[in-house]
C-alpha cells in the first residue's frame, strides 16, 4: 500500500463539508499525514436585474471572503491550521488538480452525492477529479437519505 503522508482535502462548504473533513481527519491521524484544505470558488457570470449592478469584480472578492471566512471556520473544527487551508478560484475540476501537483498530494478526498436518472450522464467534478488527478483519489459518499 502506498503511504499517504500528505492529504488534499477539497470540500464545497455545504453541510457534508464537516463529514468529509472528519473522515479525511480520521485517515490522516491514522496515518500520521497531513492534510491541506482547499475550496473553489467557480464564478457564474452575472446578468443585470437592474440600473444598478455590483461591479463584478466586488462580488467576487466578497464571494471570496466569505469562502476564506467558512473554510477557516471548518478549518478550526477540524484541527487544521490556517496556513493549510486555502480558497482558488476558478474552474473547480483545474484547480483541483493543480493544488494536488502543486502541494505534492498523495490523496485528494473529496465528496461525492449519489445520482440517479439523467444525472448520470453528466461528467461531476469527482469524476474528472479521479482522471486527471496525479495521485489516489477518495471519494467519500454524502447526502444519502
Amino acid at each position: 500500500m502506498t503511504d499517504y503522508r500528505r492529504i488534499l482535502l477539497v470540500v464545497d462548504l455545504t453541510d457534508d463539508s464537516l463529514l468529509i473533513g472528519r473522515r479525511a481527519r480520521a485517515l490522516a491521524t491514522a496515518l500520521g499525514a497531513e492534510v491541506d484544505l482547499l475550496h473553489v470558488v467557480e464564478y457564474v457570470p452575472v446578468e443585470p436585474m437592474g440600473e444598478t449592478l455590483m461591479p463584478a469584480v466586488q462580488i467576487e472578492d466578497e464571494l471570496l471572503d466569505r469562502a476564506k471566512q467558512r473554510l477557516a471556520a471548518l478549518g478550526e473544527q477540524l484541527g487544521v491550521p490556517a496556513t493549510s487551508c486555502r480558497v482558488e478560484a476558478g474552474n473547480v475540476k483545474s484547480e483541483i488538480v493543480r493544488i494536488a501537483r502543486e502541494l505534492h498530494s498523495d490523496l485528494i478526498v473529496l465528496g461525492s452525492r449519489e445520482r440517479h436518472g439523467l444525472s448520470i450522464l453528466v461528467n461531476f467534478t469527482e469524476d474528472t477529479v479521479l482522471h486527471a488527478a496525479p495521485c489516489d483519489v477518495l471519494a467519500v459518499r454524502v447526502g444519502r437519505s
